[in-house]
This record gives C-alpha cells, sequence and structure tokens, in this order.
C-alpha cells in the first residue's frame, strides 16, 4: 500500500519552496485571482513559473486553486489564465464551480481536484463531479475517514482530505460572517476570520452573555494518520497559505518523517509520536481537535476563548549559505539577542542548536541583536544547509 501524497501549502514563492524541501510531495498555490484567500501573498505570473519549475525540478507536483465562487464579470480573464497554467504544466487546478470546471476543460485542459468549498460529502456527488471530468476530490470537512473511504471505492475517484490546520466552523468554509462584518466577501477571497471574534448573546430580559462560541479549535490528524493510511486516502491537505514558511517547514517535516516511518517499517511500531506531537505544538497553535474525522465534530471542538495563539518558538530567519570557513549566513525574519536560542530544522533529522551567542554582522564584526530583514553570521554547525527555516525560543 502507498502511503498518501503530503500536500502543504504555499502562500508565497518562499513557502512553496520551503515545502518542498521538507519534503512535500505536492504544494498547492493560487494566482492573483479567482482564489478563496487574497490577503496571501499569492503568485505573479512570473512567480508561477518560478515555483512551478522549482516544485517539479525536486520531483514535486503543484496544483493551482481556482476555487473562489465567480460572478460573471469575474471570468472574463480566466480562459487567458487557463492557457498559461497549461502553458506551465501544472498538475492540476482546485475548482468549486462547475463553471470554472468548463471554462478549465475548454481553454486547458487540465486535470481537475474539486475543492472542499464545494462541499462534497457523498458517493453521488463525488460521481457527479467525476462525470464532469473531475479526478480528485477534496472532501466536506464534516465527512469522516471512514465515510471517506468508502466514497473513494464506490465511486473510483482519488479523495483528499485536510489533515492539519485552522478550522472554519461554517458548513465546508461557505461563511458570509465577513460580508456583513467587514464589507468583504468570504467566498471570493475576502474571508476576515470574524468567527474568531468574541460575540454577545442576549438572551432578553438583561441576560447577556459573550463568547467565542463561532471558533473552532485547530485540526491535528497527526494522531489518527495510522486510519488514514489503512483507509488507503489518496492524499492528506495542511491548512495555512497565510501561514509563515516556519509552519510551513514544520508542519510538512513533522508529517513528512511519519509517512516515511510507515513506509520504511510498513508498521506504526515504535513511532515517536510524543516528539511529532511536541514539535507541532512548538508553532503558534489553538488548542487541538481531531474535528469529524473520526465522528461528527462536537461541542468539544469549539476554542471558546479568546485567540491569543500559543507558541513556544517564532521564526528567527532563513539560511542563506553555510560553510565550515565562512560559517552560516541567515537572513532575519525578526529581532532576537546574542542570549536567544536559536535552532536550524535540517530537511531530515532532529533539530540543530546554533550559537547565537557568537553572532555577527556580514563584515564579522559582532552584534548584539539582530534586526528584521538585516543578515548575520553565526558560527559553522555540522548539518547547516541554505534553505533551512531557523527558529528562536519566545520563552
Amino acid at each position: 500500500m502507498r502511503p498518501p501524497e503530503l500536500l502543504a501549502p504555499a502562500g508565497g514563492l518562499d513557502k512553496l519552496k520551503t515545502a518542498v524541501r521538507y519534503g512535500a510531495d505536492a504544494v498547492y498555490l493560487a494566482g492573483q485571482e479567482y482564489g478563496l484567500r487574497a490577503a496571501a501573498d499569492n503568485f505573479t505570473p512570473e512567480e508561477l513559473r518560478e515555483g512551478i519549475s522549482f516544485a517539479h525540478a525536486h520531483g514535486a507536483r503543484a496544483y493551482v486553486v481556482l476555487n473562489g465562487f465567480l460572478h460573471d464579470e469575474d471570468l472574463v480573464g480566466l480562459p487567458a489564465f487557463v492557457r498559461l497554467l497549461k502553458e506551465l504544466a501544472v498538475d492540476a487546478v482546485i475548482v468549486s464551480d462547475p463553471g470554472v470546471a468548463s471554462v478549465v476543460r475548454e481553454h486547458g485542459p487540465l486535470p481537475l481536484h474539486v475543492s472542499t468549498q464545494a462541499s462534497v460529502l457523498n458517493t453521488a456527488a463525488a460521481l457527479a463531479w467525476k462525470e464532469l471530468g473531475a479526478v480528485r476530490v477534496v472532501l466536506g470537512r464534516e465527512v469522516t475517514i471512514a465515510e471517506a473511504a468508502r466514497i473513494q471505492q464506490e465511486a473510483g475517484i482519488e479523495i483528499e482530505m485536510f489533515v492539519h490546520g485552522a478550522m472554519c466552523m461554517a458548513y465546508s468554509g461557505h461563511c458570509v460572517i465577513s460580508n456583513f462584518t467587514q464589507g468583504r466577501d468570504s467566498n471570493r477571497g475576502g474571508c476576515a476570520h470574524s468567527c474568531r471574534f468574541s460575540y454577545e448573546i442576549d438572551f432578553g430580559k438583561g441576560d447577556k452573555t459573550s463568547s467565542y462560541f463561532m471558533s473552532s479549535k485547530d485540526l491535528e490528524g497527526l494522531a489518527v494518520l495510522p486510519k488514514f493510511v489503512a483507509a488507503g486516502i489518496v492524499s492528506l491537505k495542511v491548512e495555512g497559505r497565510m501561514k509563515s514558511p516556519l509552519y510551513a517547514a514544520t508542519t510538512t517535516r513533522v508529517y513528512r518523517m511519519a509517512l516515511d516511518h510507515w513506509k520504511e517499517h510498513e508498521s506504526w511500531e515504535n513511532a515517536p509520536w510524543e516528539s511529532w506531537q511536541a514539535e507541532l505544538r512548538r508553532l503558534p497553535h489553538r488548542d487541538a481537535t481531531t474535528a469529524s474525522l473520526l465522528e461528527p465534530a462536537g461541542a468539544d471542538s469549539v476554542h471558546d476563548q479568546r485567540d491569543d495563539l500559543k507558541a513556544e518558538w517564532g521564526m528567527a530567519g532563513v539560511v542563506l549559505s553555510a560553510s565550515p570557513v565562512r560559517g552560516i549566513l541567515l537572513e532575519c525574519r525578526q529581532t532576537f539577542t546574542r542570549h536567544a536560542r536559536l535552532e536550524a530544522l535540517p530537511f531530515r533529522g532532529p533539530a540543530l542548536p546554533l550559537r547565537a551567542l557568537e553572532m555577527c554582522g556580514p563584515d564579522f564584526q559582532t552584534v548584539e541583536k539582530s534586526r528584521p530583514s538585516s543578515l548575520l553570521r553565526l558560527p559553522w554547525s555540522e548539518g547547516a544547509a541554505a534553505g533551512q527555516i531557523v527558529r528562536v525560543a519566545l520563552t
């Protein structure tokens, strides 16, 4: 049995390269239009060309999202964009609208994946999309792993499921709260995450209470990875195109290590679950839930507190070069001092401690504190390499 595809988020070119370097089998990304994450960096045509080429050169696939719910005026430029994606040899496009799918078939064609936004929850819906030319369905998040396995078998179509990341309280993400609170259309790329706010509930007669009742805990499917594998689910998707390169590196790295363990041993025996989970929890995160992966999500999946994300580590920077002679050249992403605790994340293997106490500028002059967008030199450490993400302890 083949392990599932590990599909990682690529909100920008640097995140795409990070996810691929850390072991993603595929990445999903968006152009400047037609997706549901308008606030992400997204990709210009030139960046699409570079990113897709980079993914292919490293043996990874690239899927482009066209999953916004579009009006006629939005469709005007879509044929030209589809032709560009065809020229760039995109491996698939992710759609939620049958009209968009028809444009792709006419001007591509390109393999069609059906977005979770289409709310496919049953075999009949999967078969209907298959008749429209889809080769894969990203099921609605309300479907359990067992239901997904049955749909995949009975419909004869590839199934993709979310395994990790932020969750939307609305049915398959069909939320319009931001439309009314912020004037931003959630289903056309403008979600403002209004569900994360505290709302006052008025029960009448002066009886009021404030609550975060619409905010969900974060999905963490690591513990049920054996069930995904046993069910034969084709692809496991990590949410997070708007999150940091540290997030892309950490989530991809952990799930890659877990899937590689199964691939090597064909068993989960002696798998270091606690170590893998600890790595995930070092990222900024809400409390975790398995949502509907095992059974329909209940009240315990609600994140009923202020949305202050817990974090042990932040992103310090990216290694630009590393050699025993000239040490490690780091592009800094935040401020930290010489007394900070730094670790590089190798593409494989355990985290690598770095010696911040000896940090200096590019000219080898001692530096007391880093600055964002500045360059620093750190002493050489065996295993350091260009492209690695460096994290800094926050506590």
